[in-house]
């Protein structure tokens, strides 16, 4: 019989990040410019191997909140400096993968609520991934700023505070509405700011799930690039498995 770490070595993972790539058409949001990927220039010196230099040599300029799959830390709405670089996150964990489509209201909003979080994932493990319904490919170069996309409502964020879910991964620009005068519920309710924070806890944004990947129950490998700030660019992998 296979050991866990062969049957490991020998699953190919699911990536469902969406990468950051220069120019524009890629996916974005909060009113950022597109993402840029070029040579530095500089006395004389070009790096770039198709423009003459020795080596390909480039600046990125981008948001990593702004543009394409990322994960933040409670840094990101506490006066404290908190980095997402210091959070420990476990190198694999099990995560249960649901599909929802959001209710609209009359106002337009279009929400996930307590109801919708209960039926899709009653009673989610430590780390929850949710794809929303449409799910399609323009996912993957959407500009969604100023759509009022679809966002958690703070009771349905505390169901999953209290399940036990330390990291939650959608596949929106955020958790919360687009315009909300700043209040930012919650994401206040998941890192629990201000009065029971929870400096390990993650929120992932931006991802994609691919309609051929089934709902379910996978291991996560969340890989996060060593940034030290709130929020990082980030490669979130689902490792399909047997129970």
């Amino acid at each position: 019989m296979a050991s866990a770490v062969e049957l490991l070595t020998q699953t190919v993972p699911i990536d469902i990040s969406i990468p950051l790539a220069s120019g524009e058409g890629r996916t974005s949001a909060w009113y950022v410019p597109p993402v840029r990927i070029e040579p530095v220039r500089a006395n004389g010196f070009v790096g770039s191997v198709a423009e003459g230099g020795a080596v390909n040599f480039r600046d990125i300029f981008f948001n990593p909140h702004g543009h394409g799959t990322h994960t933040e830390c409670m840094g990101h709405i506490t006066h404290e400096v908190h980095s997402v670089n210091a959070v420990s996150i476990p190198w694999l964990m099990p995560c249960e993968l649901v599909t929802m489509r959001p209710k609209t209201l009359e106002n337009g909003d279009q929400i996930i609520d307590l109801a919708t979080l209960l039926n899709a994932a009653p009673k989610p493990p430590v780390a929850l991934v949710i794809r929303t319904l449409p799910n399609n490919l323009e996912k993957m170069t959407k500009a969604w700023s100023n759509t009022n996309p679809p966002y958690i409502t703070a009771e349905a964020m505390a169901h999953l505070v209290e399940s036990g879910v330390n990291h939650l991964l959608i596949d929106l620009p955020s958790v919360d509405r687009e315009e909300d005068d700043g209040v930012l519920a919650a994401h206040h309710v998941f890192w629990g700011i201000p009065d029971a924070p929870r400096p390990n806890a993650t929120i992932t944004e931006f991802v994609f799930i691919p309609d051929e990947v089934q709902d379910g129950r996978y291991l996560l490998n969340l890989q996060t690039a060593p940034f030290e700030n709130d929020a990082t660019p980030s490669r979130p992998l689902l490792i399909p498995f047997e129970h």
